[in-house]
């Protein structure tokens, strides 16, 4: 009998990556959809037949009884959230009741209509915020820094609490950093490689960044996924953090984009306060033993293979 996914934030750069791998698995896939006036499937178009979708929204109790109800999962993943910490500032009470209450309203949905179901929710390393020990590992105190890190922390503890009070198989990933080809353009990575491929092809001059010396964990999203089914294959759920356990910074990412489109990237880059955080995430770097240890899960592609696949995907999309 062929397992059965809910996934929330399908249409996402991480819903779209899990899909994929379900569906190369035998899954029966389910995607939670919000009404949007035009639907946006750039990520999933070329599984979307494949997929059955279901409409709801994480703010919606019911619609997500209902979606729980309709598919009948062994497995649900909460990828959706307000995800992007920029607009966490501008959008703080939106990004508490979506990225936080959304875990609520999504487990007890699981709670209600099939207890059994394994719950994999989508944690960040934005919890670790101001870090207080580095690397950053399980049980590193959290310390967000952000409308968004504060709402993790929410969805991260609540689904410890259903754990341990409903017995549920329910449990974290913590991810660092993970980019791709369908990182949406807000996020830096895909800032810089979409304007590296802009400005090679001349429809752009520069590019107006905030600060270069923030440190990063950067993965790919590919590899990324693959932990997160390991995660619920296991005889008991326990939260693992997902990172790569190297740190660069953002003026290694900009130069190594643009040097590989034979490009020097100081003669383009401007710095511009508008573009630096409230409160600042200087250093995020994970330990990621546990995962390796305990999931048997593996890195495949290297952060400047990551910077590159990024710059070529944007470079042919804009052609």
């Amino acid at each position: 009998m062929n397992k059965k996914a809910l996934i929330t934030g399908i249409t996402g750069q991480d819903g779209s990556y899990l899909a994929e791998l379900l569906l190369s698995k035998g899954y029966k896939v389910y995607g939670l959809r919000r009404r949007t006036s035009v639907p946006i499937l750039e990520n999933i178009e070329y599984i979307k037949n494949e997929i059955e979708f279901i409409e709801g929204d994480l703010l919606d109790q019911g619609s997500l009884i209902n979606a729980v109800k309709k598919s009948n999962p062994d497995e649900v993943y909460n990828l959706a959230a307000q995800s992007f910490v920029a607009t966490s500032w501008d959008q703080p009470v939106l990004t508490g009741q979506a990225t936080g209450m959304g875990v609520t309203n999504m487990l007890e949905a699981v709670r209600i209509v099939k207890p059994e179901a394994r719950f994999y929710q989508a944690s960040s390393s934005e919890m670790f915020g101001k870090v207080v020990e580095t690397p950053q590992k399980e049980t590193t105190p959290f310390y967000p820094r952000s409308p968004y890190g504060v709402a993790k922390v929410y969805g991260h503890w609540i689904t410890v609490n259903y754990r341990e009070s409903y017995n549920m198989f329910a449990c974290s990933g913590i991810l660092f950093n993970h980019e791709s080809p369908r990182r949406g353009v807000e996020f830096v990575t895909r800032k810089v490689t979409d304007a590296v491929a802009r400005i090679k092809l001349g429809l752009q001059s520069e590019l107006r960044m905030g600060n270069l010396d923030a440190k990063r964990d950067w993965g790919f999203a590919g590899d990324y996924v693959k932990a997160m089914w390991l995660m619920l294959q296991q005889e008991t759920p326990e939260d693992y953090v997902i990172s790569t356990g190297e740190t660069h910074t953002v003026e290694e990412l900009v130069e190594i984009a643009f040097s590989h489109v034979g490009l020097n990237w100081s003669d383009y880059v401007v710095i511009d306060q508008k573009f630096v955080r409230p409160a600042e995430v200087d250093l995020l770097l994970g330990d990621c033993s546990k995962a390796k240890n305990k999931l048997g899960w593996e890195l495949e592609v290297g952060f400047e293979q990551l910077v590159k696949m990024m710059v070529d995907s944007d470079l042919n999309r804009l052609k």
